[in-house]
């Protein structure tokens, strides 16, 4: 499996695949979701706030919440693999009702997770697509996620086509955290061909 301490965007030997998630791979995913946040809001969040989000209670909380998830089978989860290894992640689904996003969004991308040394090789790209067709499969036309206003990956959204939608904060016992909403009024602007 890559390390965090890979040289991002390095290229692999094999290809990484993009499927389904079944219930064993919660763990991993669990541990994705877990470095991601360590590797990609160092700085931008509280560091009390970011701690108590990524200690292994969180961890083992995630991989429970993951397999209920994929049990349910509710929302559109898929992962990324390499060489046996869950390396990213994404999902999606109904959007959530205290999300109050406005114009015509019906669907929310809940997550959206690779390890830094799988990225900046248009996997980001791959898990998006992929959740954006489940959705289109399940009738949604049009999606929308939050991401922190802070957080590089915004421009990745937006150079995409998402479009900026408004902002909210989020009061924790940390202190305010800014998020904004971008959103793609129609799911077949993000899906790939096969």
């Amino acid at each position: 499996m890559p390390t965090a301490d890979s040289e991002p965007g390095a290229s692999l030997s094999t290809p990484i695949q993009i499927r389904a998630a079944v219930a064993g791979d919660a763990e991993q995913m669990a541990n994705v979701h877990i470095h991601s946040w360590r590797e990609t809001y160092t700085g931008l969040m509280p560091p009390g706030f970011l701690t108590r989000m990524t200690d292994d209670r969180m961890r083992d909380l995630r991989g429970a919440n993951w397999r209920r998830t994929i049990h349910d089978a509710d929302d559109v989860v898929c992962v990324a693999v390499h060489a046996g290894q869950v390396v990213g992640f994404a999902s999606g689904g109904a959007l959530r009702p205290h999300t109050v996003i406005p114009g015509d969004y019906s669907a929310e991308v809940y997550t959206l997770y690779a390890l830094k040394s799988v990225q900046g090789q248009g996997l980001g790209r791959r898990l998006l697509s992929e959740v954006a067709k489940g959705l289109e499969e399940r009738a949604y036309r049009g999606m929308a996620l939050w991401v922190l206003a802070s957080n590089p990956t915004r421009q990745f959204y937006t150079h995409l086509g998402g479009a900026e939608l408004g902002q909210k904060i989020e009061e924790t016992p940390f202190g305010p955290l800014t998020e904004v909403a971008l959103g793609w009024r129609h799911l077949d602007l993000l899906i790939r061909p096969d």
